[in-house]
């Protein structure tokens, strides 16, 4: 009964928007011939509706990733290992690795990554678009923190092709790094992590578990996302105090509740028969800055909403969000989660990247001796009275085979599980996604 109803609690959909070596780790040696970049799958529509973008290159890899959050959150959420847990994750961190994947993908298995991803299947689109985020992402910016990094760790013996560190550096901003992963590998494992860890503001630690890079890796591909931001309308902690959040119709838990209801709480809202929004908007001084998007069921089937959100429903929903009063009651949470996605994204309709007879990434080395081995990915988010802080890492690891006025004022109460998302308005990109069911639980 206790995990049942632990079902029934918050769907949490965080965005945040950050989109992100050189041929010194290709020994002296016979050059290998780059082959060129398969192609034959549909490019997504750019700039859809609803999304900010400045060129159709950015706006097509915009709308890619934000179609992606959804379809990794629809199967994130269905599986039986997260059916009764908080989810939480920056869809931006992992396409972002995987795009620097892809770029040393070929045949079948660049076909099958493109789909899930739904990247561009023009190059120039692709990589103008990755490049024109990460700019823009890490561009100075006055009243929040927003930084993405990329990082290529190779083996120090191994052959890869100038061509695809090249690639990854000037596209990417993936900077490569020679490891010993042969006699070293537990040593290497912890100078990646040590990258991440500072990377996000030591708040991802150990994204890549004990042995999880062995003799045979050969490569390992990092993304890490960190966001700080403060509310433009802090809730006073003076207000905060502990309720019930009802997790299920019969099981509730007392959380801190933060509170906001005098007359300058006007935010973004809309509301349906089935649902209610609101728009939470981060501190900033350029731009169009950040900001928060919860979405909250009406009662307590929250299946039935996140049913209904994919790409076009949440550029709908941005579309009709109006300024208003509102009072506002919702709880402060902390969430840590971690996924392995390798077979998840295989079964996502990727399998041939995870197998050994299968994969292609001869766009790396020239050869079919590389594969992926797993794919690790950590987020982590805190949202207070003062604002939020969040952040995400992945590691792609790569190995060779052995060998209105006057209308009532709506109450937005959020005491039960609700859905939100921290997204770049800017560009529209969605850098976290996640739900909410325990706002008492870390995972």
């Amino acid at each position: 009964m206790k995990h049942r109803t632990i079902y029934m609690g918050i769907t949490a959909t965080l965005f945040a928007i950050l989109v992100l070596i050189s041929g010194c780790i290709v020994p002296p040696g016979q050059n290998h011939q780059e082959t060129p970049t398969q192609a034959g799958l549909k490019t997504p529509t750019a700039n859809p509706a609803g999304l900010n973008a400045t060129s159709e290159a950015e706006g097509s890899v915009v709308e890619a990733n934000n179609r992606f959050a959804f379809d990794l959150f629809s199967n994130l959420r269905r599986s039986p290992d997260n059916a009764e847990s908080n989810l939480f994750f920056s869809p931006f961190s992992i396409s972002s690795a995987l795009a620097i994947t892809y770029e040393g993908a070929r045949g079948g298995t660049a076909d099958e990554i493109r789909s899930v991803f739904t990247f561009p299947g023009d190059d120039n689109a692709r990589r103008q678009g990755f490049q024109e985020i990460g700019a823009g992402l890490n561009r100075t910016r006055d009243g929040y923190t927003l930084s993405t990094a990329n990082a290529l760790w190779a083996e120090r013996t191994y052959r890869f092709l100038p061509e695809y560190v090249q690639t990854a550096q000037r596209y990417y901003r993936a900077n490569a790094t020679n490891m010993d992963f042969i006699t070293n590998p537990e040593g290497s494992r912890m100078t990646i992590n040590q990258w991440v860890k500072d990377q996000t503001n030591d708040k991802i630690l150990n994204l890549i578990p004990a042995g999880a890079i062995n003799p045979f890796t050969r490569l390992v591909i990092t993304n890490a996302v960190y966001f700080k931001g403060i509310w433009v309308k802090q809730f006073d902690v003076n207000n905060t105090r502990e309720e019930d959040f009802r997790i299920a119709p019969d099981n509730t838990v007392r959380v801190p509740m933060m509170e906001r209801a005098d007359r300058d709480a006007v935010f973004g809202y809309y509301e349906t028969a089935r649902f209610q929004v609101l728009k939470l908007p981060y501190t900033h001084r350029t731009g169009k800055g950040l900001s928060m998007l919860v979405i909250l069921p009406k009662g307590d089937n929250l299946t039935a909403v996140e049913d209904e959100l994919d790409l076009q429903r949440i550029s709908e929903i941005s579309g009709a969000i109006r300024e208003q009063r509102v009072e506002v009651l919702i709880p402060k949470f902390r969430l840590e989660t971690g996924y392995s996605l390798s077979q998840t994204l295989g079964t996502m309709g990727m399998p041939s990247a995870f197998d050994p007879a299968a994969a292609d990434f001869s766009g790396m080395d020239g050869t079919r001796d590389l594969f992926i081995t797993n794919i690790f990915h950590k987020a982590f988010v805190d949202v207070n009275e003062e604002g939020t802080e969040a952040a995400a890492a992945t590691a792609v690891v790569v190995a060779v085979m052995a060998a209105t006025p006057g209308e009532p004022v709506p109450v937005f109460r959020a005491d039960h599980p609700f859905v939100f998302l921290i997204q770049d308005n800017d560009s529209g990109v969605i850098l976290f996604i996640g739900r909410v069911i325990n706002p008492g639980g870390t995972q």
